[in-house]
């Protein structure tokens, strides 16, 4: 039985478990990662109050506790020490521990933390098993969480490296107006990079960032597909009403919630 199971299983079942629990469980873990980036995104220019240093320590404490689970289930540490969503989490959270003592100057790293809403497998899964809009639309979804998170990403790099040493560029507003509009090659002209730092980060912002938005544009437009793997030839994307697949022919059941 489930309760006779040792505290590490059922700590793993809830993360990489099947379970309404373990489902329920996942998803209020992207519940809480949304609602800590838009806290974190409504913050980023505030001065610091004593309301906002006890929300960055109770959401500080969250994380580590997440993170103090997920390593001790891990399997692997090193590798996991190494992914990006860990990382990321743990300069988060030096920013929140040191805002206390420097302000709110590091504040824009937390930001960083959108990175979280892409690297679970097992949240795929589950998206995909229970909404059939995600199903059919996973493709521009997806697009378009890359696309959010590499421009918060690198609003933040920009303040962070370039935010109040170039002309106009004295906010967090202002290095997101900054990154969009370079972004879209749209060139307003009112806020340049003046110093070979600056240009290079504005040329990884158009050749990543118009990379991104062709693949956005190309998800929404294109036919809409369904990833269901054929159990013959393994082809995995299929269209939403596909009952043979068009690769080999082979019988498919693909799961819906009622005609189409």
């Amino acid at each position: 039985m489930a309760s006779d199971r040792p505290l590490k299983d059922k700590i793993r079942l809830l993360y990489e478990g099947r379970s309404k629990r373990a489902t329920r469980f996942r998803y209020g873990l992207l519940i809480f990662d949304v609602l800590t980036i838009a806290f974190f995104l409504a913050t980023a220019t505030m001065q610091l109050t004593p309301a906002l240093i006890a929300a960055d320590a109770v959401i500080a404490f969250v994380i580590v506790l997440d993170l103090a689970m997920r390593f001790w289930i891990s399997e692997n540490r090193t590798r996991m020490m190494r992914q990006i969503y860990v990382i990321v989490d743990v300069v988060v959270l030096f920013s929140l521990l040191v805002a206390p003592f420097i302000g709110q100057g590091l504040a824009v790293l937390r930001v960083l933390r959108a990175l979280r809403l892409i690297h679970s497998y097992y949240l795929l899964k589950d998206l995909r098993r229970d909404s059939l809009f995600f199903r059919r639309h996973e493709d521009a979804i997806l697009a378009a969480v890359n696309l959010l998170v590499f421009i918060f990403a690198m609003t933040a790099l920009v303040q962070v490296l370039r935010g109040g040493d170039e002309p106009g560029l004295d906010s967090y507003i202002d290095s997101l107006y900054f990154t969009v509009a370079t972004l879209t090659t749209t060139g307003f002209g009112d806020i340049t990079m003046t110093t070979p730092l600056g240009r290079l980060l504005s040329v990884g912002i158009m050749v990543v960032g118009v990379g991104l938005f062709l693949q956005l544009a190309r998800a929404i437009f294109s036919p809409t597909k369904v990833k269901h793997k054929c159990p013959e030839c393994g082809l995995i994307k299929h269209d939403v009403d596909a009952i043979f697949c068009k690769h080999c022919g082979h019988d498919l059941k693909i799961e819906t919630e009622g005609a189409i």
